[in-house]
């Protein structure tokens, strides 16, 4: 949904694969699919498989054991460039000093990894525009967010990076629920493109059902894209992220300051660090719902 979102709305100069959802060999296969279903010619390059120090997590129970399940996806018609994605996305930053924005909707492994590689990346870099993270409760863990919880040591390197940061997590993106209502739409519609989302959609939301019992499917992904589209729909608070790191209990978790506090007037409140990201608090989530149900729907028109 954010891929194509993103193509049909802004200039997407490439798609980077990473392991998260699934392996990376799924996900790279998955995003050359979703390029044959929608006819996009935009280049794919395979990023990182692992993530920097612990073992790879897995979201087979909600997705499914392709990372795409409930629906038959065209073959891909393409190999994904010969080029690493922690390169590609260096080259298309110094190509493209101060235009070049980065959507991660999964693991941040392949941008961390690249900012370390070349110091000079943060500078390069328009805004990181991530879907991660919580301000409240999380999914793979009471308080972690799956895709922060998959690499937190990279989730750290990125909120360190000064890079500016917009982050939507789970706090605003279930606000953003996709239901039958929708799933049917799509389906209606007769299209290809429509028809296999509704089938995506429906295995998703019976899987939500499932397992948090949730009415709706959470519309994660494309809030990592809505900002550079429609940022009356978000709305952000300027706060500090920390990436807990040292905990067994909490590792993953991003602990956001949100209070309001009188610096000035602090005497016995310890003072909050600088602010490292614009913290997604509130989404009119009906509308982001319908405007990207719009959109995949136009690639049938």
């Amino acid at each position: 949904m954010a891929i194509l979102l993103a193509a049909r709305e802004l200039d997407l100069v490439g798609i980077t694969t990473v392991f998260g959802n699934s392996s990376l060999e799924n996900t790279t296969r998955n995003a050359l699919s979703i390029c044959a279903l929608a006819r996009l010619d935009v280049p794919v390059a395979m990023g990182m498989g692992e993530a920097l120090v612990a073992r790879r997590a897995s979201a087979a129970d909600i997705h499914g054991k392709s990372g795409l399940d409930g629906a038959t996806l065209p073959k891909p018609d393409r190999e994904p460039v010969a080029q690493h994605a922690v390169q590609f996305i260096i080259d298309a930053a110094r190509a493209a000093p101060g235009q070049l924005v980065l959507a991660p909707i999964g693991p941040l492994t392949n941008i961390a990894v690249a900012l370390k590689t070349e110091p000079r990346l943060a500078g390069w870099l328009k805004c990181i525009t991530l879907m991660g993270g919580s301000t409240t409760i999380g999914n793979i863990s009471s308080h972690a967010e799956f895709n922060i919880y998959c690499d937190p040591e990279a989730a750290a390197v990125v909120f360190a990076s000064g890079v500016p940061i917009m982050m939507a997590g789970l706090n605003v993106t279930r606000q953003a629920g996709i239901g039958a209502a929708h799933v049917e739409r799509l389906r209606q519609s007769g299209g290809q493109v429509g028809t296999i989302f509704a089938d995506l959609l429906g295995f998703y939301l019976n899987r939500s059902r499932e397992i948090f019992r949730l009415e709706a499917a959470s519309m994660h992904d494309p809030c990592a894209i809505l900002p550079l589209l429609r940022p009356d729909l978000i709305s952000y608070q300027e706060c500090h992220v920390h990436v807990e790191l040292a905990s067994p209990r909490l590792r993953g978790m991003t602990a956001c300051d949100l209070r309001n506090l009188d610096i000035a007037r602090l005497v016995s409140v310890r003072k909050p660090e600088p602010a490292n990201a614009q913290v997604a608090i509130a989404i009119d989530g009906a509308a982001a719902v319908d405007l990207v149900i719009d959109s995949i729907l136009s690639y049938d028109a």
